[in-house]
């Protein structure tokens, strides 16, 4: 008999975005009798509770007066779910399941008794046209030895903001910031590589290629080659930011979001196959260290074993926490291509916004204390210390010495960050001690599965 499957949503104010991923899953090839979607409102300000009550009957919607996080409303919905479903899958709000997706995931799991979670293959829901940079450098001393372009402030596409979905894909510094509640920006380097979303695949003659913008400036006065496809054209930057046309004339690619999830040395969780265009190379089914809580298949026996999420991370990095237990209990974790979904990307939070950065920084450090052996654990807590020390040299010491005002703002999030995980960390020293009593995964089983990754293009995981 066909397996009986529920899939969580949790939805916070996702409007149209939320409503398009259950349409996804009340349209996936698989039996209805043998479907439950659980939408768990989290406080939303705008419920969609009136669009979705009723309107079929494989779909729950529960209700949550206060916020519970992604970790909190994910744990409601599966244990609405657990004791009447084998499989319980997760979808985020601001993603679409392919009809096949869950297909895909049951198949992986069935063919493999000791897998206890099985990962999709996530893509960016929009496509993407390339943009090359190649600018003159300058080092600005004063403790700040980067060789630094043209500093990227925003891309707009037709006259529509895209810079939150806008990829730096190689050859920048990390991001700063010009001040609370304003958007990041980041240095290049001589050559840098990004990418803008577009809403079309079609790249042929025919196609209306958008009109597309950079928000540039620089130290001096610059000019910077900037090449798409066969176009190369060139622009002048200068202290003061302007918007800079570009010609969008190469193609219209597919981009990896998550092909299952790495440990990269040092402690940091990274989406496999993050930021690569989609040419085929993840088709291949895989053994994988941990899921990507964006879309995932989890059996009732492996969250009997493993637990549920830690309500306390709120959101980001609890679907590391979770896989990592999974592994200490014996657990193993399969990549599942024949799963697809096709995912907007931090849509609820906004990509480098200060609750993402408190959340990631603050739960890496979480999930390294309670499931890490010590070395590795402690050890990421200090260069997580030493690394802010590096930032107030670069933002506060090196800034007056170079008579301007200093900028805090990356310290003080750090700082933030810090702060918080030290309230929690003796919770999760007791967790330790629970997670790790009779682990299946020794020192060298972890070694084995570390990867090294350039952390200026993958950086920390939502």
């Amino acid at each position: 008999m066909t397996a009986l499957v529920g899939v969580v949503v949790v939805d916070h104010d996702g409007g149209a975005l939320t409503l398009r991923c259950v349409e996804s899953l009340l349209g996936l090839d698989w039996p209805p009798d043998r479907l439950r979607v659980v939408v768990v409102d989290n406080a939303s300000v705008d419920s969609l509770a009136p669009d979705l009550e009723g309107r079929d009957p494989r779909l729950a919607v529960l209700h949550s007066e206060v916020n519970l996080g992604f970790a909190g409303g994910c744990n409601a919905g599966i244990r609405h779910l657990l004791h009447d479903v084998e499989y319980v899958g997760l979808l985020n709000n601001d993603a679409e399941a392919d009809p096949g997706w869950l297909r895909g995931l049951v198949a992986a799991l069935e063919g493999d008794p000791s897998a206890g979670a099985a990962g999709s293959k996530v893509l960016f829901a929009s496509p993407f046209v390339e943009v090359e940079l190649e600018v003159p450098v300058r080092v600005r001393g004063h403790g700040d030895r980067r060789a630094l372009g043209v500093r990227v402030l925003g891309a707009r596409v037709d006259g529509s903001d895209v810079w939150s979905r806008t990829q730096l894909v190689h050859g920048f510094w990390g991001p700063e910031y010009d001040g609370p509640g304003r958007p990041p920006y980041q240095w290049s380097t001589g050559r840098a590589v990004l990418r803008v979303p577009v809403g079309s695949r079609d790249r042929g003659p025919a196609a209306a290629r958008p009109s597309a913008e950079l928000l540039l400036a620089a130290d001096r006065d610059v000019t910077a080659a900037v090449r798409s496809g066969p176009a190369l054209g060139s622009v002048s930057v200068g202290a003061q930011p302007q918007w800079c046309a570009v010609d969008l004339a190469g193609p219209a690619v597919d981009v990896v979001n998550s092909a299952g999830v790495d440990l990269v040395a040092g402690g940091f969780g990274a989406d496999r196959g993050y930021l690569e265009v989609d040419t085929g190379q993840y088709d291949g089914p895989a053994e994988v260290f941990a899921w990507s809580g964006a879309s995932v298949l989890l059996t009732r026996a492996y969250l009997e074993s493993a637990g549920l999420f830690d309500d306390r991370f709120f959101l980001y990095y609890e679907d590391f926490d979770l896989a990592w237990r999974g592994r200490l209990r014996g657990w193993r974790h399969v990549y599942a291509p024949a799963s697809v979904a096709r995912h907007v990307h931090a849509a609820t939070t906004g990509l480098a916004s200060p609750l993402q950065d408190h959340y990631v920084e603050r739960n890496r450090l979480l999930t390294l204390v309670r499931n890490a052996p010590a070395p590795l654990a402690w050890s990421a807590v200090v260069r997580f210390l030493l690394v802010t020390v590096s930032y107030a040299r670069r933002d506060v010491v090196a800034r007056v010495l170079r008579g301007r005002r200093p900028n805090g703002e990356a310290v003080r999030r750090r700082l933030g960050s810090f702060v918080a995980f030290l309230r929690l960390a003796p919770a999760a020293m007791a967790g330790r001690r629970r997670a790790r009593r009779g682990a299946a995964l020794t020192e060298a089983d972890l070694r084995n599965w570390m990867v090294t990754v350039d952390d200026r293009v993958v950086g920390t995981r939502e």
